[in-house]
């Protein structure tokens, strides 16, 4: 969720209207349909226009026809009247109807393309932002686009249209005076809506920013439960939270308040035009100037003006914050990916997935190395080890691996191929990785495993899961492969949701596997389960593991020991050992507490 101080500000940012242009692709793609949806919208308007002429002539002729006059004549003119009527409004609903599509193609493909984009941004734009913002900005977006084509083609576009007609026909049927008083009563009626809307949207953004603090108090409240409980500070809470509503309340009656007054101010408006026009009207009924139909004609107009205009604050305001939320989703797609294809890249042809990092650097600030130098390599087939101290540079090294960032210097390849000289796609295809923090979608357990390779067949997927151990878990479950783990994989334990994801890298089946941390949340059983299975798939595959507990990987071809993002040490477990070096220290450290642990058990 964004912070209110992010709402406020967002709130108060000058529209660009510019962005209006962005859209026309979007409206090129179904140029039939607008063009068809135009033309109703014309048909319509003018059928709406013609209301009042009808209505004029039937007052006119019922006024003044003998008696063999009223059946024929007032008859195809009521008839006439309840046509135009019916063709205002069917023509409405078609031209609704014909742009639905439009719209909502719209915000699909805009949806699509943000969603992809996002996708293709590196690592470090994920984690500086908060995914609920991220959604909300696609949907403000989206939703501002289908508000924005909506209401400037069929609000804003038409009432101008059905001004300047009535304006027409009021010249030529009427004196001038009448065409000056509706110009001027509109100019000054937009006028006063678009000053008093600007004037109180601060009160709209103080209230929606009341909203979102108090909506984020008590969000935070309810997902810490359990901390309230703890320190019984329901109370402290109940209080903190009513302040907020307090504030909301009182920004509330400021946004009500300032509402009356631009109703009261346009409702003002419009009965003066209406009183002005209404006197001119009558004025000239007394003089013969005018028709009792005419005069009926004139009210008609005034009515059907203003009805629309009378939605223009709220419009304006609307669009004003359309266009702010649809210029923030674009403003998503001007985001640059910072790891792209290079022009022509080649697809990666791991052939057994024989890695080799070459004196490589690494810095997520200029100012701050996390790795250098580091050179070591995987042989086809191999287990590589990375291990050493907190904060070394691990976890890097597997991200640099997976281009999830560009080295800074150096060169990682795969099978003599320079990763960046590859496409993305083909280069994590080839790599599996089983993360430290495993996080699972809100699914069933078989569709979380099933993602490792979608297309995969049941018993595919249930050999994963049999090699990951997971068979006993499943079987005490009252719906088996069928049960929801729930949001980020909640309903399931840190070691069950770690073997998930060791079944879904193993059913994704690549030549290259990373295992960061791949058993740490298991008790010691299942451990020693997981690793033999770990290790009979590893054989062949190249693999990169990345331990805290040495115990882990004692058996890896190769150890390499990272300190400070150097590589101290390398070679097997017992050439370390002998060394007496980082690892030998590390080494000695934990069967310290592991002895400890022991003696300490009941």
């Amino acid at each position: 969720m964004r912070s209110s101080r992010t709402t406020e500000a967002d709130a108060g940012r000058r529209p660009n209207w510019r962005i209006i242009r962005s859209l026309l692709p979007y409206l090129f793609e179904f140029r039939g349909r607008v063009i068809i949806a135009v033309v109703c919208l014309v048909l319509a308007k003018v059928a709406n226009v013609l209301v009042p002429v009808a209505l004029k002539y039937l007052v006119d002729t019922l006024e003044e026809g003998g008696q063999d006059m009223l059946l024929v004549v007032p008859l195809a003119l009521v008839v006439g009247y309840g046509l135009l009527r019916f063709c205002a409004t069917f023509f409405g609903e078609l031209r609704d109807a014909v742009f639905a599509r439009v719209a909502e193609r719209a915000m699909r493909r805009a949806s699509l393309e943000v969603f992809r984009h996002l996708h293709n941004l590196q690592l470090s734009f994920h984690l500086s932002r908060q995914t609920g913002a991220l959604a909300r900005d696609i949907e403000r977006g989206t939703n501002g686009m289908s508000f924005l084509l909506r209401f400037m083609l069929f609000n804003i576009v038409p009432t101008l249209l059905e001004i300047a007609m009535v304006a027409v026909i009021l010249f030529i049927a009427f004196s001038p005076g009448f065409v000056v008083t509706v110009v001027a009563a509109v100019v000054i009626y937009i006028a006063f809506s678009v000053v008093v809307t600007e004037w109180r949207t601060r009160f709209v953004r103080e209230a929606n920013t009341m909203d979102n603090r108090s909506n984020t108090r008590a969000v935070d409240s309810l997902l810490n439960y359990e901390t309230v409980k703890y320190f019984n500070n329901e109370g402290y809470e109940a209080e903190r939270y009513d302040r907020d509503l307090a504030a909301w309340e009182s920004a509330r009656m400021k946004n009500r308040l300032s509402l009356a007054a631009l109703n009261s101010g346009q409702a003002l408006i419009i009965a003066a035009a209406i009183t002005v026009m209404m006197a001119m009207a009558a004025y000239q009924v007394t003089t013969d100037a005018m028709s009792m139909g005419d005069l009926v004609m004139v009210n008609a107009y005034m009515i059907q003006l203003f009805m629309p205009l009378n939605v223009l604050g709220f419009v304006y305001r609307e669009i004003r914050q359309a266009l702010v939320d649809i210029e923030r989703m674009f403003g998503l797609l001007g985001e640059e990916a910072g790891v792209r294809d290079r022009p022509g890249a080649a697809e990666l042809e791991p052939d057994g997935g024989a890695v080799a990092f070459n004196d490589v650097g690494f810095a997520y600030h200029p100012e701050r190395r996390i790795l250098e130098g580091v050179s070591f390599t995987i042989p086809a087939g191999a287990k590589v080890a990375l291990v050493g101290p907190s904060g070394a540079g691990k976890s890097t090294v597997a991200r640099l691996l997976f281009r999830f960032y560009d080295v800074t210097s150096g060169a990682i390849t795969v099978n003599g191929q320079d990763i960046r000289d590859v496409s993305q796609s083909s280069l994590r295809a080839a790599i599996g990785v089983v993360p430290q923090d495993t996080v699972l979608f809100n699914d069933t357990i078989y569709y979380n495993v099933a993602y490792g390779r979608p297309d995969a067949t049941e018993a595919e997927v249930r050999r994963a899961i049999h090699l990951a151990d997971l068979d006993d878990f499943v079987a005490r479950l009252p719906d088996g492969l069928d049960t929801v783990v729930g949001e980020r994989g909640l309903k399931v334990s840190g070691g069950e949701k770690q073997r998930i994801a060791i079944a879904r890298v193993l059913l994704k089946d690549p030549p290259i596997l990373v295992l960061d941390e791949a058993t740490s949340s298991l008790d010691s059983a299942s451990e020693q389960a997981i690793l033999g299975a770990l290790n009979t798939v590893a054989r062949q595959r190249s693999t990169l593991a990345i331990a805290h507990r040495l115990s882990t990987i004692m058996d890896a071809d190769r150890i390499v020991v990272l300190d400070q993002g150097r590589v101290v040490e390398q070679g097997d477990h017992q050439e370390l050992l002998a060394a007496n070096g980082v690892y030998a220290a590390l080494w000695h450290q934990q069967q310290s507490l592991a002895a400890v642990d022991d003696e300490t058990l009941p």
